[in-house]
């Protein structure tokens, strides 16, 4: 049947995983292609350190260029992360006319647009499925199994670390500094978690997903982003009492030809399967004017699970490589000439229900002014609790009816000048289409 080489650049966790999908699903994998796929050199700087996957040292260099040199290997896999150097490589790799298979979300976001189309113009293959949603075949889905469809609307659970993070905090009542220090601890969270707790890892991902559904080039830095490491206990407890549970959610729809994309702390409904998504897993709600609703859940990083995902893009790789088809299915789903700019709505356009935390002076008429300067931008009231007195001062929390993103800050704006207020408001939107 013969064998397809494969060279791997980063030879770390999910390298480790690769390396152990291709030996343990050996035959499986024949079975489905009709040849083997052979791992013929791993790459890395550091060929010292322990790891839980051995690779016999023949095979293994500190020079990714002994792999891209190599006319035996036909694939690359950059597992390297990071921008300038993983992209240098990935260039390299594209211009001897090798295809490439990458977990890399943060270069994509940046500058997939660019590799994308150097890939197309040297006739070879560049695939992502790791990318977004570790071992959840989001691409996939996205690219193939939704083909049919004009989607509608991606909302989600997309970063592992944050969703762990806010599970402790929901289900323990840790806060936020407390259940990072526990997800550092057992390696979800990273030495330096910005990217992580920030929402910048799920932007990452947002991005590329949004362009895959609505037929855009990547557009990252549109996408409107705000992290977890604000969020309070208190507003967990509240949450809980208006019937809802705060997830850090990513959100893209198409409305009327103008698209949002954003991520964001979201209050959604107890009821709703995404509300129920714990610890480091990873859920993706997508909506299909044909098939109706699509929920995929599952691990969305780890050594196996991205793992998997690396090995399943080679598989696909590997097939066009037998058929003579490179390229066979568009990097972002759509041919590149159909690729449409699509205007994006500036998050102060946006239309949504907010949760509100007011701290003010215990005094008569301090309900009615912060309900009066709601009332004059047109901010509806659904509902409010006032209780707990410290001292001289009182929490007032309320969620409202949907209102205009600019509307409710201008009246944040005016509220927290009120000298009855005693510091800034906390603000979390509602997702009502996740009721």
């Amino acid at each position: 049947m013969g064998k397809i080489g494969v060279g791997l650049v980063g030879w770390g966790t999910v390298g480790c995983g690769v390396i152990q999908t291709l030996r343990e699903n050996a035959a499986a994998i024949e079975a489905r292609l009709g040849c083997g796929l052979e791992l013929m050199r791993v790459a890395d700087l550091d060929l010292a350190r322990e790891r839980p996957v051995s690779v016999p040292r023949e095979r293994l260099t500190t020079n990714a260029e002994d792999i891209l040199q190599d006319p035996e290997i036909k694939i690359v896999i950059e597992l390297m992360g990071g921008l300038k150097a993983a992209r240098a490589l990935i260039c390299s790799a594209l211009e001897k006319g090798k295809h490439v298979v990458t977990a890399n979300k943060a270069l994509l976001a940046h500058e997939g647009n660019e590799l994308f189309g150097l890939a197309r113009q040297k006739g070879v293959s560049l695939s992502f499925e790791a990318s977004v949603g570790g071992g959840i075949p989001i691409i996939k889905a996205l690219r193939e199994g939704l083909a049919a469809n004009r989607i509608t609307k991606i909302f989600g659970i997309l970063n592992g670390t944050a969703n762990y993070i806010l599970t402790r905090m929901t289900d323990n009542g840790l806060t936020f500094a407390q259940a990072l220090k526990e997800a550092q601890g057992l390696g979800y969270a990273e030495a330096d978690p910005t990217l992580d707790v920030e929402g910048i890892d799920t932007a990452h991902k947002l991005a590329i997903a949004s362009a895959l559904a609505f037929g855009t080039p990547i557009q990252f830095d549109r996408v409107h982003t705000e992290g977890i490491s604000r969020i309070d206990p208190i507003d967990i407890q509240y949450a809980d009492e208006f019937g809802y549970r705060i997830k850090l959610l990513a959100i893209a729809r198409n409305v009327d030809g103008r698209l949002e994309m954003r991520v964001h702390p979201t209050l959604i409904a107890k009821n709703h399967v995404l509300a129920g998504v714990k610890g480091a897993y990873n859920a993706v709600h997508i909506e299909g004017n044909a098939v109706g609703d699509v929920m995929l859940y599952g691990m969305g990083a780890g050594m196996m699970p991205t793992g998997s995902a690396v090995v399943s893009d080679l598989v696909d790789v590997a097939r066009d490589i037998l058929n003579g088809t490179p390229g066979r299915i568009p990097p972002l789903a759509f041919l590149a000439d159909k690729l449409e700019h699509i205007e994006i709505k500036p998050v102060s356009d946006v239309k949504t229900s907010y949760y509100f935390r007011f701290l003010a002076f215990d005094r008569p008429g301090v309900l009615s002014k912060i309900s009066g300067v709601l009332g004059n931008r047109g901010i509806s009231i659904a509902a409010v609790i006032q209780k707990g007195r410290h001292a001289d001062s009182v929490p007032i929390v309320m969620v409202t009816h949907e209102a205009l993103e600019r509307s409710v800050m201008e009246a944040l704006e005016e509220i927290d000048k009120l000298d009855l207020v005693l510091a800034p408001t906390t603000l979390i939107r509602i997702e009502n289409g996740a009721d």
